[in-house]
């Protein structure tokens, strides 16, 4: 075989089915730091990327190591702190319409509604959207994800105090089959917000009420009566929850496995121990045990106490 006939024969890269083999095969085991040198060999290989950024179903880049971070600023010029640029963020979604997963963890710095947006009204396939600390975002951010993402099943939306009454309500109208929201911090949200939420989206498994002192027995108690199958449910530092909605809790979520409410001053014993009796795990201890505790770091050492009395 001679020389012109070896170049026929052989096979580049480049050759082999994009859609069908590079991308799903091949691209998707790099990481993103190799994937943005590459868009930098050739016009070629910067519109493989794209087209496999475009075919992407999930979005998430809180795993960005420092290394990919700088390589990301020394292509696109804009620099926002630790975050991911915002020129990257636009560049690499531009174009996808099938998005199951979207994490804004490490551009919650600076993300708004005019970045964001677009992304949502084009990828009303999401199931899972993680919000929290966007403190850039506004209500309209929430509105849109409920209209376009019918079939959502996580929300995060901690520490985003634009949250309120009528983008929730929003929310629970078009995401019936919501199974996990985190609420914490959502100070805004009042009793009637909640209720609204646990008597549209029965599903529910996990529900984070944490940090908000609006938050009463009202909202605990109708979340308990109409989510029946709710695992998780933080209700850390709501200190208007009281021993009867813990009671309520026990009677009607037989699923619960995890209850916290440390920092829930009228939430006592009572309340918890028949949970306890059924292996929910509670993040605070019984009130003997807390006492053992303290006396063994008076003491130095923990007496014997024989606790089947």
């Amino acid at each position: 075989m001679d020389e012109e006939d070896k170049m026929r024969t052989r096979c580049h890269l480049l050759d082999l089915p994009w859609e069908d083999v590079l991308v799903p095969h091949i691209l998707c085991h790099l990481p993103l730091q190799h994937l943005v040198s590459l868009q930098r060999v050739s016009k070629q290989f910067h519109s493989l990327i794209q087209v496999y950024l475009a075919n992407c179903r999930t979005f998430d880049l809180s795993m960005v190591s420092p290394d990919e971070r700088n390589l990301l600023k020394d292509k696109y010029t804009q620099k926002i702190g630790p975050s991911i640029p915002k020129e990257a963020f636009v560049s690499m979604l531009k174009d996808n319409k099938v998005l199951h997963s979207l994490s804004l963890q490490n551009c919650s710095d600076w993300v708004t509604d005019k970045e964001l947006l677009p992304v949502i009204g084009q990828n009303q396939h999401l199931q899972r959207v993680e919000m929290s600390g966007c403190a850039c975002l506004t209500r309209h951010s929430l509105v849109a994800v409920s209209l376009s993402c019918t079939h959502l099943h996580h929300l995060g939306l901690a520490h985003c105090e634009w949250v309120d009454s009528l983008s929730l309500r929003s929310l629970a109208d078009h995401c019936g089959g919501l199974q996990s929201i985190d609420l914490t911090a959502c100070r805004q949200l009042k009793d009637d917000a909640i209720c609204y939420l646990a008597k549209k989206c029965l599903k529910l498994r996990s529900l984070s009420l944490a940090v908000n002192a609006n938050v009463t027995d009202e909202s605990v108690e109708e979340v308990a009566k109409n989510c029946r199958g709710l695992e998780q449910l933080d209700l850390t530092g709501c200190l208007r929850v009281r021993n009867q909605s813990i009671r309520t809790l026990a009677e009607y979520c037989p699923k619960l496995q995890s209850l916290k409410v440390n920092h829930c001053h009228n939430v006592t014993e009572s309340s918890l121990d028949p949970l306890r009796k059924r292996n929910v795990v509670i993040d605070v201890e019984p009130p003997l045990q807390r006492a053992l505790v303290l006396l063994q770091d008076v003491l130095g050492f923990a007496p014997f106490i024989n606790l089947q009395i």
